[in-house]
């Protein structure tokens, strides 16, 4: 894990976790296998877990405990991302793992659950307290609590006792429909004990933004209108589909990506200081940011929004399909697998600053980045080496080598005054020298000690979809000619056009 930060809680990772029994329905789901168990495991490693603690894996399919537990014994070792597999303390991690199989439209699946969830109280002690994880298909999240709720599993067996419900992305398919799954959520449900997980927001990096800017005396002053250009963030995949066709005709990347990950990042990057640092503080001044977004028009949406989707290209001396070829897809889909917007934050502190976000498959490397541009010197006495000159850059990198970089300028060893741009650079790898807990074990950690800070309201929910919903109207009605960008790529034409009416150039991260 990475230093504290300066305003962060420093013991964070020291806190004592409470006794509870970790519900996941999905449990023989690719997340589960991947995600979830090698990060409740690394937590084990660690000794974050309280000896008061079992995990239930609840799925369809017919298994026994130990067949699960051997199961997720060959996921663990398979998937735990840069720590070794103890098997010691695999058998004793294991000997809190349970597995309940049924339909999840069934009653009795829930009253099964109520029963294991008893029996595990007095014997594992957990307290009564049952964090529900649904690793589930987003149109069974109503159906999954309805059928929790009226088995009373809602609610603690005690009044001390609590139950907290986490829930994958996606949040509804369009602003309509999320606001319909929140509807369904509290009917059963307060939302305090709902927790909308991004991962996106369980990245150290995306957490150090808050500490980088508030703590610090340097850079809050300049983060503001008066001395930043633009702003330029950008989720960039070189992978296609991977075999996701069909769920992803149905996404695409403005719904996958834009709405929820890169619009939570930007709030945090652009939001306004909470008066300190508590959960509820801070995820109000996220949700203000959202709703402070300006709403594109319908008619703005061919100059502010672009919807790009890759053909068949050679990378590498090799053919690659494109998305129209990809398995489980129509061959006239519409859907976009590159989308690039541009945003206006409506407040004192943005007013006029573009916010210029993109993603998209098959593009020429994976990367995750921030860059903040600020404005150029009011008068130039020197020039750049080629008597060009290059403004200040200030770029957070997410993924895949977390860090941040500060582009200033030095003049050029020898005779006369040539200029030439640097860069500063802190990299969390070789600058801590410990290692950094993934997104899900912070996540995981942080719901189970009750800490919402770091998860999605509804009303951030609902902000998001009314920043992209005026841009899905239009999209959904209108024929593209597609494909309009080759597979390793930076994206179509239109996207560089989209900057240029500014002045502006997208970089390459």
């Amino acid at each position: 894990m990475s230093g504290p930060h300066p305003f962060d809680d420093p013991l964070r990772y020291e806190r004592a976790v409470p006794p509870a029994a970790v519900v996941i329905f999905g449990a023989n789901g690719d997340l589960t296998k991947r995600k979830l168990l090698p990060s409740l495991y690394r937590l084990a490693y660690e000794r974050r877990l309280p000896a008061g603690f079992a995990i239930v894996g609840v799925s369809r399919t017919a298994m026994s405990d130990e067949q699960f537990r051997e199961k997720m014994r060959e996921s663990v070792a398979k998937f735990l991302e840069d720590s070794p597999f103890d098997a010691e303390l695999w058998n004793e991690f294991a000997r809190g793992l349970f597995y309940v199989a049924g339909d999840i439209a069934d009653a009795g699946l829930y009253n099964s659950i109520a029963v294991k969830l008893k029996e595990l109280d007095e014997a594992r002690q957990t307290g009564g307290n049952a964090l529900f994880y649904l690793s589930i298909q987003p149109s069974q999240y109503a159906t999954t609590v309805a059928g929790l709720g009226a088995a009373g599993l809602n609610h603690g067996p005690r009044p001390e006792c609590w139950r907290r419900f986490i829930i994958e992305k996606p949040f509804g398919h369009d602003e309509a429909s999320a606001k319909e799954l929140s509807r369904d959520l509290r009917a059963v449900l307060d939302e305090n004990q709902i927790y909308r997980i991004d991962h996106y927001l369980g990245k150290e990096t995306v957490q150090n933004i808050l500490a980088f800017r508030f703590g610090n005396g340097i850079f809050e002053p300049l983060w503001n209108r008066r001395y930043v250009a633009q702003v330029q963030i950008t989720a960039a995949e070189s992978i296609g589909v991977e075999g996701r066709g069909a769920y992803y005709q149905e996404a695409g990347a403005l719904r996958d990506m834009i709405q929820n990950h890169l619009l939570q990042v930007m709030s945090t990057i652009a939001m306004e200081p909470p008066a300190v640092y508590e959960p509820t503080a801070v995820r109000d001044e996220r949700a203000k940011l959202l709703r402070s977004i300006l709403a594109v028009k319908p008619e703005q949406v061919a100059t502010h929004a672009v919807k790009g989707q890759y053909g068949p290209s050679r990378i590498g001396g090799a053919a690659v399909a494109g998305f129209r070829q990809e398995p489980g897809v129509d061959p006239q889909a519409q859907t976009d697998t590159y989308a690039a917007v541009t945003m206006f934050v409506e407040n004192w502190r943005w007013a006029g600053v573009p916010f210029y976000i993109r993603t998209g498959k098959r593009l020429p490397k994976r990367v995750t980045d921030i860059a903040i541009q600020f404005n150029q010197a009011p008068l130039s006495i020197f020039e750049g080496e080629s008597g060009q000159t290059w403004p200040n850059l200030l770029v957070v990198r997410i993924q895949p080598e977390e860090g941040i970089s500060l582009r200033f300028f030095s003049k050029l060893p020898g005779s006369g005054m040539k200029l030439r741009p640097v860069t500063m650079d802190f990299n969390y790898g070789t600058s801590f020298g410990t290692r950094t807990p993934t997104a899900y074990e912070t996540l995981l950690l942080d719901a189970l000690e009750g800490d919402a800070t770091l998860y999605t309201r509804q009303d951030m929910v609902e902000a998001s979809w009314a920043a992209v919903q005026p841009i899905l109207n239009v999209w959904g009605e209108t024929k593209f000619d597609f494909p309009n960008y080759a597979a390793g790529s930076w994206g179509p034409a239109a996207s560089e056009e989209m900057l240029a009416r500014r002045g502006h150039v997208w970089r390459v991260p």
